[in-house]
């Protein structure tokens, strides 16, 4: 598992995602408006939508958020429009960073994002600085509680997975994109329903960072996922888990 899908587990787990709940809901709309204006309005056919509905109902959104968020998408017209923009830079002790972001003002987010790596420690790069240390897949999180990890093992290989990791308390599922949601059905048809699924960036590089870097760089990548316009943050940074637990505590 990459580290900082190791450290949103950790933050899942301790509850600090819930006191975010409110910010949280915002970015998922915006998804949510931004799949269905591209896509379509029906997540059986835009894979892009039916992903953020699920992200969508995994935080507890209500069912009229989503939809009015989808008709809003979905109607066109002169409404909410956000533009995709991508950022890139360093952290401390030079981790890649990638930043995915939703803006209706790209002036306002650079700055911010600015502010936020300067604040931190780090630089914000130019276009195609980080990006080729990083390849987009889909990964499918599961609880380790209780879990027939043979069987699914198994499944997944069978259903399209790439690759099959277990850690002390997950088993971590990776696949190509393309193979994303057949694969998540074909598991779920068996009863194997992931404590998340996304379509992420993984590195093919890390970074090992403790102590004092380790905490900056966490606080960077707190600070980058906090802001409104920014959706998703990745990094390449390797942090011992029981360093995170320290540095969550």
């Amino acid at each position: 598992m990459s580290g900082h899908s190791k450290w949103a587990t950790i933050k899942r787990k301790k509850g600090a995602l819930d006191a975010r709940r409110g910010k949280l809901f915002t970015k998922i709309i915006r998804e949510l408006v931004t799949a269905a204006r591209l896509g379509g309005g029906d997540p059986d056919a835009n894979p892009r939508l039916r992903l953020a509905v699920d992200k969508a109902r995994s935080v507890n959104m209500p069912k009229d958020n989503i939809e009015r968020a989808i008709k809003r998408g979905a109607g066109g017209g002169d409404g909410e429009s956000y533009e995709e923009v991508i950022y890139e830079g360093y952290g401390p002790a030079g981790v890649a960073v990638l930043i995915e972001a939703l803006t209706d003002n790209r002036n306002r987010t650079v700055g911010e994002i600015r502010h936020a790596f300067t604040k931190l420690g780090g630089n914000l790069g130019q276009s195609g600085c980080v990006s080729h240390l990083f390849e987009k897949r889909g990964v499918l999180e599961f609880e380790r509680a209780g879990l027939d990890t043979d069987r699914l093992y198994e499944l997944a290989l069978e259903a399209g997975a790439e690759d099959v990791t277990e850690s002390e308390d997950s088993v971590e599922v990776v696949t190509d994109p393309k193979h994303f949601a057949p694969l998540q059905q074909a598991l779920a048809a068996h009863g194997y329903e992931p404590a998340s699924a996304e379509i992420t960036m993984r590195p093919s590089t890390t970074v090992k960072l403790e102590g004092a870097p380790a905490e900056q760089m966490l606080k960077l990548a707190e600070a980058l996922e906090d802001l409104d316009d920014v959706q998703n943050v990745y990094s390449n940074f390797d942090i011992a888990e029981s360093e995170m637990e320290r540095i969550s505590s």
